[in-house]
């Protein structure tokens, strides 16, 4: 059974970073993409950011020039650098990978921001 296992959510101050991991196993195949995702209390999931196996990226407009997205092929791990944090950046963030035509889905970590 696919595994996605995120670490790295936390309590931060506004300004402050945070970098979140997620790490694929028991995948079989390439992993065309792998992002995250936040959901905010109340309000629906959003996509944050999205990386494919070529290394293209995809932002959403409110995290561009903050978050920066990477990942080690070889690892099948993505990661999350968030930078100049804000308190609307409070949420789960959740991890997930694109194999062929499904996705998976990590259990979430919290990224709570204090001001």
């Amino acid at each position: 059974q696919v595994q996605l296992v995120e670490s790295g959510g936390g309590l931060v101050q506004a300004g402050g970073s945070l970098r979140l991991s997620c790490a694929a196993s028991r995948i079989i195949g390439i992993i065309n993409r792998m992002g995250w995702y936040r959901q905010a209390p109340g309000k629906q999931r959003e996509l944050v950011a999205v990386i494919t196996s070529g290394g293209s990226t995809n932002y959403a407009d409110s995290v561009k020039g903050r978050f920066t997205i990477s990942r080690d092929n070889a690892e099948k791990t993505v990661y999350l650098q968030m930078n100049s944090l804000k308190p609307e950046d409070t949420g789960v963030y959740y991890c997930y990978a694109l194999v062929g035509i499904s996705n998976y889905w990590g259990q979430g970590t919290q990224v709570t921001l204090s001001s």
